[in-house]
């Protein structure tokens, strides 16, 4: 019987996305047919209209089909979920708190939290994919277990070693990545040669256009009262072969995110031998890992520190040593990276557990 997976539009690049879709190709070739549907809304602020759709969809599946539903789709909407939960062998997929930096009233959060608390609760399996987040996500919702499957990441050429001048960001342009916090340690860099590209699409599903607009108006001022417009370029979001020659180019990749519930980027850049400066924050240390000998493929800075993230980009750019000790690090760790079958193996045997937990 094929497992049916949920998910939200794929209207713009993004590590959810890269996740389930790549996840159901892997299941798929280990011989268990995922079947991956997009529902459309605006979730999880769906109107009555999109609800009906995700109501539709689950109807669909038959008794005693496995589902796994993406968090985002399904965690605001108990009305919907719940009366399959019984029927189906719900697995939820989740990343983070629904509530959690929504920009909610006190009122709205607490809402939206029992809303989320009830589907999780009524799921067969929840699913996260950092520790980090496993645990915070059960600790949120006192659920007794919430188990991990983190994600792959597809085998790449290793990049071209370079002066160490070209760095790349490469995240949807909001608040929570942090571009602000990167412009403003690039702001302290003028006296060193570099040149930084901020790649990624504008918002995400879950801001709102006038937000996502405001936010990048705000970069865009930073960058013209720091000088740094002929020095870091905001080309969009990149796929195919715009972004392989975006990771050929880089030297060091740049994560200030002030959230993260693993940094899926981090690790598409050691599968290239690309060394990582990133915020200490949620799943990216995991992400990031250590090499055989137990050292770090690159630097990890307190969030919310452009003094810090300035001091951790001045290292890379000035100390030829700590390059090349961070390169070979970055190659180590190549080696050891998680394919998306082992992915999909952790799926499948959670899939395959006859009780809930």
């Amino acid at each position: 019987m094929n497992t049916l997976l949920l998910v939200p539009p794929d209207t713009v690049p993004s590590g959810g996305n890269v996740y389930g879709r790549r996840l159901a190709e892997a299941l798929t070739a280990l011989g268990r047919p995922m079947h991956r549907t997009t529902v459309p809304g605006r979730w999880p602020w769906a109107d009555a209209d999109e609800r009906a759709g995700l109501s539709r969809a689950l109807a669909r599946a038959p008794d005693g089909s496995a589902v796994i539903l993406d968090g985002l789709l399904s965690c605001g909407v108990p009305e919907v979920v719940l009366p399959h939960a019984s029927r189906l062998r719900l697995v939820v997929l989740v990343h983070l708190p629904l509530a959690e930096g929504a920009g909610l009233s006190p009122t709205q959060a607490r809402d939206l939290d029992e809303r989320e608390r009830r589907v999780l609760h009524a799921a067969r399996n929840v699913v996260a994919t950092s520790r980090w987040s496993a645990r915070r996500v059960a600790g949120h919702h006192g659920l007794g277990r919430v188990h991990v499957v983190e994600p792959g990441v597809d085998p790449a050429p290793p990049t071209p070693v370079g002066d160490g001048t070209r760095m790349l960001c490469l995240a949807a342009v909001t608040p929570h990545k942090g571009h602000d916090l990167l412009l403003s340690a690039l702001a302290d860099l003028g006296d060193l040669a570099w040149e930084c590209t901020c790649a990624g699409p504008l918002g995400d599903l879950s801001a709102g256009e006038g937000e996502a607009a405001a936010y990048a108006e705000r970069l865009r001022a930073l960058c013209r009262e720091y000088g740094l417009r002929d020095r870091v370029s905001f080309p969009g979001p990149l796929r195919g072969r715009a972004l392989r020659e975006a990771y050929s180019r880089a030297d060091l990749l740049v994560l200030p995110s002030r959230k993260e519930t693993y940094g899926m980027v981090v690790a598409e850049a050691l599968a290239r031998g690309v060394p990582v400066v990133a915020g200490e924050v949620g799943g990216v240390p995991e992400a990031l890992g250590h090499d055989p000998h137990g050292r770090r493929p690159g630097l990890l800075v307190p969030p919310e520190d452009p003094a810090a993230l300035a001091e951790a980009l001045r290292r890379w750019l000035t100390d030829a040593t700590l390059r090349g000790r961070l390169r070979r690090s970055a190659r180590l760790r190549r080696e050891r990276l998680r394919g998306w079958e082992c992915a999909a193996r952790d799926m499948a045997a959670i899939l395959d557990r006859k009780e809930p937990g």
